[in-house]
């Protein structure tokens, strides 16, 4: 980890003088990208969904978000900095309390391993405070989620300080869920359904499953073409409650078409059927963006670029006469490229071809984080009809069109990182 992401904390010596006791724990944690989208609130409160959804967790690689999660009775307040800069009054944030609170109730002791001695009983964490320090190493609120991956690691980061324990299964992505919606997805590899729930009253089925791990279908990658690295004009919540409030094509959606395309992605994914998992995930995506232009006034999160890389990716996949690559947008312009590990590279060659960078940063890796595939993409030969057919209805688009393209594939869920990875150094005084 690079020094610019540490965090210099101050903390006060103990009574006795000596330097107080903190505990850490620092944990990485995957962002997820949706191919059955996950749109509306049905209760505020518990931040549950009115419709289940499906996603794919991706590689933590260069898509991530990194948290130490530390507790200490040497704390005066709970506290939390993102991305270096502490968010004040975090500590009466709902989102951050529920998480916090929740996997603070499931604590156990914490047992010295070689002398068994109990270092801190359930009931010590209860009076200790916590400082949360998290970072993102791919654009935040832009359509990536971040915000996933962010609680997620939060989540997770607790869990190992508190050596939390489940009373039922699925109930840290209960947590989770109350933080970020899609943060329960990202508590999992490979592929994830989130269930809608709602039999309880307090919503506690509302939670994810994994479909398959990702040894599952490790052909899968994605390009992702990352369009706007800026913050988005509508965010998600905002965007959800208009839609939930005047969209009737949502409402539709919810009820009669969501259920279908889950069994039916399922089904795909656990075949490995290509062919029916791209097909159901551009529809999906297609028409979550249809419902945020039903909505009044309408939400507009896909942009020129957005569109001209739909009509390429459709244009690719008439030529090959079968679907080699499947696209998705989430609540932002970015596309994740969905593809097989045996089509990735002529697919980031197209990417290259129609949405150019300088050459200095293509060479240097500034726009492509993968070095080798971009080699390999640049000495792959485009199929001469492929290329003669695009021209007829695509162009070549602007240099800065596309910002970044991340070349990833499916991944596993949190892991621990050892004591070097801790983003605080806490400085006594």
């Amino acid at each position: 980890m690079t020094t610019t992401n540490k965090i210099t904390v101050t903390v006060p010596k103990a009574d006795n003088n000596s330097s107080p006791i903190i505990h850490s724990a620092t944990v990485s944690a995957p962002t997820n990208i949706a191919c059955i989208k996950y749109w509306g609130k049905a209760d505020s409160h518990y931040n549950t969904p009115i419709n289940s959804s499906l996603s794919v967790t991706l590689d933590q690689s260069d898509l991530r978000a990194v948290t130490t999660a530390s507790a200490s009775l040497a704390f005066n307040e709970d506290r939390l900095w993102l991305n270096g800069s502490e968010e004040l009054n975090a500590a009466t944030s709902k989102r951050f309390r529920a998480c916090v609170d929740g996997v603070r109730a499931l604590a156990t002791e914490k047992i010295d391993p070689i002398t068994k001695e109990v270092l801190v009983s359930k009931d010590d964490w209860k009076h200790m405070n916590v400082y949360i320090a998290s970072y993102n190493t791919f654009p935040t609120a832009a359509g990536l989620a971040s915000s996933a991956a962010g609680y997620a690691a939060l989540v997770a980061a607790l869990v190992e300080l508190f050596g939390a324990e489940e009373t039922y299964p699925g109930e840290f992505t209960a947590i989770a869920r109350q933080g970020s919606g899609s943060a329960c997805r990202s508590l999992y590899g490979g592929f994830v359904a989130w269930r809608q729930g709602g039999k309880k009253s307090d919503w506690s089925d509302s939670i994810a499953e994994q479909v398959a791990d990702e040894a599952h279908w490790g052909e899968i990658r994605a390009v992702i073409c990352v369009v706007s690295d800026a913050k988005k004009g509508t965010s998600s919540t905002a965007g959800m409650s208009t839609s939930v409030a005047t969209s009737e094509l949502l409402a539709f959606r919810a009820k009669e078409v969501v259920s279908k395309r889950m069994k039916l992605i399922e089904d795909a994914i656990k075949a490995k059927d290509f062919d029916s998992f791209g097909k159901i995930t551009m529809m999906d995506s297609n028409q979550f963006h249809a419902t945020c232009l039903d909505t009044y006034p309408p939400i507009f999160y896909m942009n020129d670029v957005s569109k001209s890389i739909v009509q390429l990716i459709h244009r690719y996949n008439d030529w090959s006469g079968e679907i080699r690559a499947a696209y998705t947008f989430d609540a932002g312009p970015n596309a994740v490229l969905y593809t097989l590990e045996k089509y990735v590279i002529e697919v980031l060659a197209l990417v290259l071809k129609y949405y150019p960078c300088k050459s200095e940063d293509l060479m240097g890796g500034k726009y492509v984080n993968n070095k080798d595939m971009v080699a390999k993409a640049l000495a792959y030969e485009l199929d001469s009809g492929l290329v003669q057919m695009l021209e007829q209805s695509c162009s070549v688009r602007d240099i800065g069109d596309v910002k970044m393209v991340y070349c990833t594939g499916s991944g596993p869920g949190p892991q621990v990182l050892d004591a070097s990875s801790q983003v605080f150094e806490f400085k006594v005084e």
